[in-house]
Order: structure tokens, then C-alpha cells, then sequence
């Protein structure tokens, strides 16, 4: 299984509009990181999770010609305001886009994408999707792949995290329920997010992050969805135990 970093800042990316702070202006590319995503491929199937509004460019950039599901994490718009975007692989493959998310996330996106989701008079150019709802700890299988979402708490809001095998998936975590530890044993690679220094009211800082990793003891850990206040890259990794790494843009792991 191989896993692209597509993106790995938080929502507003790295450069932000209008900011002169010095990792903004910095020139090392590990320091410029677009909206959090991620690519999961194996033995030929590629499954997005979150399709956010720097879709169209991270795709481009990996020089992705397929993809065969978007997984959703929640609602908000650094994670789902690029679904227009899968049009071309609505065209190419000549069928509908499957997406999995929960009933109220399905719901957002019919309210803002309502031509994706018409059924009758459709605009001939829109993309079309395959309605998947799911729930947390509720298993289902992708390409003969087990996926299980599991709930994770985004200050009040209830979002989800993904596990595939030994690896799993957790971004805008501020507290994970009992259940969710449990679902996250024995983990090769854990990806969680860490926002910033500071204390932020629903997702965690670093040393949230990090409490969190060491209750979950994966082999691995990379964090990502970072805001330009953490700091600059190289000198934050220097920081963090031998097993923790700053996930940056096309980081790939081999898995």
C-alpha cells in the first residue's frame, strides 16, 4: 500500500494570503503545504481522503490519471470544497464518483454541490457521485480492502478517521473517545494532526499530538494539518521523538 501526502496544512495553507511571518515567507518547499489530503493506492485502486479546494493541483502534481472513491473526514470547506473537480474522472471512467461519509456530511454537500446531486434537468457538464453512508465502527470494504471509520471529536463536532490495516488516518482530532484507542492498536503508521504550539479549541496542538501518540504507541507517527505557527520544518522535527516526523506536501510512504 503506498500513501501520497497531497496536502498537509491546515486551512488556509501555507503561504497564508497577506502574512509576512517567516515560514510564510520561507523558501524551503517543506515549509509551503497545500490543503490536508491524502492518496491511499493499492494493487491499482486509488482512494482519496477529503478532496479539498487544492484537489485539482495536488492531483496534477502527482500526475494522478485514476481514482475510485473519496472518503470524507467531515464537512468543512478545506476538506470537501474541491468536489466539483472529480469531473474528469467522472468523464474518463464514464460513471459515477462513489463518496463515503456520514449522513450529515452527505447532507452539507447536497445543500452546496446540489447540481452533483441532481437527478433530474442535470447540467450535462456536472459531475455525478455514488452516495456511500457510513458510520463510525461500522467496517466496509473497498476493492476487497477493510476500511474502518472510527469517531473522532473536532472540539464538539463528530468526525471520522479512517484505519486501513496497520495504518490509520486522523486529522482535525482535538479528543478521541475510549473506543477509538482500542480501534488503534497495533499501528505500523498513525498520521495525526498538530495545528500549532498554542492550545486551539478543536484541534490539537503539538503536545496534544504528541500526548496522543504515545497512548496509541504506533511504530510510526507523522503529523500533519499544520498551520504556519508551528514553525519552520526542520527545526521542529529536530524536536520530536525518534519515532514522530512532520509530514510535508509529496511525502510518499511505502507501506
Amino acid at each position: 500500500m503506498k500513501v501520497y501526502f497531497l496536502g498537509t496544512g491546515t486551512s488556509q495553507g501555507i503561504p497564508v494570503i497577506g502574512i509576512k511571518d517567516p515560514v510564510c515567507l520561507s523558501t524551503n518547499l517543506k515549509d509551503k503545504r497545500l490543503r490536508t489530503s491524502i492518496l491511499i493506492e493499492w494493487r491499482g485502486t486509488s482512494i482519496l481522503i477529503d478532496c479539498g479546494p487544492d484537489f485539482r493541483q495536488q492531483m496534477l502534481r502527482i500526475e494522478n490519471d485514476k481514482l475510485d472513491a473519496v472518503l470524507f473526514t467531515h464537512e468543512h470547506a478545506d476538506h470537501t470544497a474541491g468536489l466539483d473537480d472529480i469531473r474528469p474522472y467522472c468523464f474518463m471512467e464514464s460513471k459515477s464518483m462513489p463518496i463515503y461519509g456520514q449522513k450529515r456530511v452527505i447532507d452539507s454537500l447536497k445543500r452546496r454541490f446540489d447540481y452533483v446531486f441532481e437527478t433530474e434537468n442535470r447540467y450535462p457538464g456536472a459531475p455525478s457521485v455514488e452516495i456511500h453512508e457510513i458510520e463510525p465502527y461500522i467496517d466496509f470494504s473497498i476493492e476487497g480492502k477493510t476500511i474502518k471509520p472510527l469517531l473522532v471529536n473536532h472540539g464538539s463536532l463528530p468526525i471520522l478517521g479512517y484505519r486501513f490495516d496497520h495504518f490509520a488516518y486522523l486529522t482535525d482530532v482535538k479528543t478521541l473517545d475510549e473506543k477509538t484507542y482500542q480501534q488503534l492498536e497495533n499501528l505500523d503508521v498513525l498520521v495525526i494532526n498538530a495545528l500549532r504550539i498554542q492550545e486551539h479549541p478543536t484541534h490539537n496542538n503539538l503536545e496534544e499530538a504528541l500526548i496522543h501518540i504515545q497512548k496509541i504507541n504506533p511504530k510510526k507517527a507523522y503529523i500533519t494539518h499544520i498551520g504556519f505557527q508551528l514553525g519552520f520544518h526542520d527545526e521542529v522535527q529536530k524536536s520530536l521523538p525518534e519515532n514522530v516526523f512532520l509530514a510535508y506536501d509529496e511525502l510518499i510512504l511505502n507501506l
